[in-house]
């Protein structure tokens, strides 16, 4: 049975006020979640988030075990012969263009940045894979650099559904997101909203009843 979608503030202070409530709640359900992709670097966790791509965390973490212990380092990353990386990351998707995008990041980091990763944003965009969601990941999770919001699919959906946006595109939902959320709760609200449309909010079968956004939740299509 669907249920009606809560009134809309019309204050800019109700706005305001709205999304600290909805922080708040996030803090509730999920205190102290973060990346799930399982790395011991940050050189690892960018292969493991480009490995993401289209693809399930769960997937990627039984892959990169066997991965990395087959490329030790990123030397080998940068020496791989695409084909047998190719096959090796197979599972996970579009393992052709992703192996180009490891070798190639490989490749960038040793050469331009002393084979580290590196820590900023207009950097991490320099190399091959490294768009702002990877970037995004790899900053906030490693470094504790807040320099964005990840928007994945489920940051995309959720975001639209409590109305913090109405864009549709990654890039200008991340735009909306920075402008409402505080920047030292970018790195952690993502990590939320990721954790929160893998549990309740999930796309197909929302539980919207045992869900504590639902009260702060304009979605129309909302069920009890």
């Amino acid at each position: 049975m669907s249920s009606k979608p809560q009134s809309k503030s019309k204050t800019a202070a109700g706005r305001k006020q709205r999304v600290t409530d909805i922080l708040d709640h996030l803090n509730e359900m999920y205190p102290n979640v973060t990346c799930e992709l399982t790395h011991n670097s940050p050189w690892e966790l960018l292969v493991a988030t480009i490995l993401s791509a289209q693809c399930t965390d769960k997937r990627v973490n039984m892959v990169t075990p066997a991965l990395f212990a087959k490329y030790k380092r990123m030397e080998d990353f940068a020496h791989a012969h695409p084909t047998e990386l190719g096959a090796d990351i197979r599972s996970t998707g579009f393992f052709n263009n992703k192996a180009k995008s490891i070798i190639g990041a490989a490749n960038k980091i040793l050469s331009d940045f002393g084979g580290k990763v590196p820590r900023t944003m207009d950097e991490m965009l320099t190399v091959p894979g490294a768009a702002r969601k990877t970037a995004n990941v790899v900053l906030g999770t490693c470094f504790g650099v807040a320099a964005g919001v990840v928007v994945d699919t489920h940051v995309q959906r959720i975001s639209r559904r409590l109305d913090l946006t109405k864009e549709m595109t990654p890039e200008k939902i991340e735009r909306d997101l920075v402008k409402i959320v505080p920047q030292e709760r970018w790195i952690l609200f993502s990590h939320q909203l990721i954790h929160h449309g893998r549990g309740p909010c999930k796309a197909r079968t929302p539980d919207c009843g045992q869900c504590k956004l639902n009260p702060l939740c304009y979605a129309s299509d909302k069920v009890s």
